[in-house]
């Protein structure tokens, strides 16, 4: 479902990914999203109204804290997940994009 009002949110804004993975089909586990959060500065996770940012230039958390907040229940990188220059967006939450992706 957030994948889905992640998709309109992008489309509502005219706002277009270069690069698409269905992780139904390509799941990335525990190495790959690990390996993203270390290209990127920031990560910000969204469960529900619940928003964390990880500040990884500044303070950066060890690697557990970093993959409970990118990994599902399944123990792959949770979805959506959008990377905009060094800030990694994890989950659905309308003003986070807005302020990340528009801002």
């Amino acid at each position: 479902m957030s994948c889905q009002k992640a998709q309109e949110f992008l489309e509502d804004n005219d706002l277009q990914a270069i690069e698409q993975t269905i992780v139904g089909k390509s799941p990335k586990g525990k190495a790959e999203a690990l390996a993203l959060a270390k290209t990127v500065d920031r990560i910000v996770a969204a469960k529900g109204k619940k928003i964390v940012t990880l500040d990884l230039k500044k303070d950066r958390p060890d690697e557990a804290t970093v993959l409970a907040h990118i990994l599902g229940p399944t123990g792959n990188l949770r979805a959506p997940a959008i990377r905009k220059g060094k800030t990694l967006l994890v989950g659905f939450n309308a003003d986070v994009y807005a302020s990340v992706l528009k801002g």
